[in-house]
């Protein structure tokens, strides 16, 4: 994990910051993502159909769920000292680039774009790249907004 001070954010930009840990995205994950958001179409959740008819031989994860990993993997690669409080405040562009089967593992790696001061914060661009373990194509490739403050 990379740490780094809330004033020393701006001197990073244009830097790779670091990769999380890999991350198994299970069954049961990918059920309570579709009973949180009541997408239950059958390529996530039914196991059987699955297995006959995609060519991953099983279920794959929702394109969101993998998406909203984003900030549990984020927390893993920097810790911002000096921050109080930040909010996320949109996507400029995501792109699902591949399938995560169901038992795969996944790792994001955070990039920082831009930084400039927002709102009386400081506004954070990170591309982050949604790595799938053994495939070279990434699950997903979005560029975030957030807003951290001191």
């Amino acid at each position: 994990m990379r740490i780094a001070k809330y004033a020393e954010l701006e001197s990073l930009v244009g830097q790779d910051i670091g990769t999380s840990d890999w991350y198994e995205v299970t069954q049961d994950k990918v059920n309570m993502f579709a009973d949180a958001t009541g997408d239950h179409q059958w390529i996530h959740v039914d196991v059987e159909r699955a297995k006959k008819e995609l060519p991953t031989g099983g279920t794959i994860a929702h394109g969101y769920l993998t998406l909203s990993l984003i900030p549990m993997l984020a927390a893993q690669i920097l810790r911002v000292e000096g921050v109080t409080r930040g909010i996320n405040y949109g996507a400029n562009k995501v792109r699902f680039t591949n399938m995560v089967p169901v038992g795969s593992k996944v790792r994001a790696h955070q990039r920082l774009l831009d930084a400039q001061p927002k709102a009386g914060g400081l506004q954070l661009i990170n591309e982050f790249t949604l790595e799938i373990e053994g495939q070279d194509r990434p699950a997903c490739v979005a560029q975030t907004i957030s807003i951290v403050y001191s």
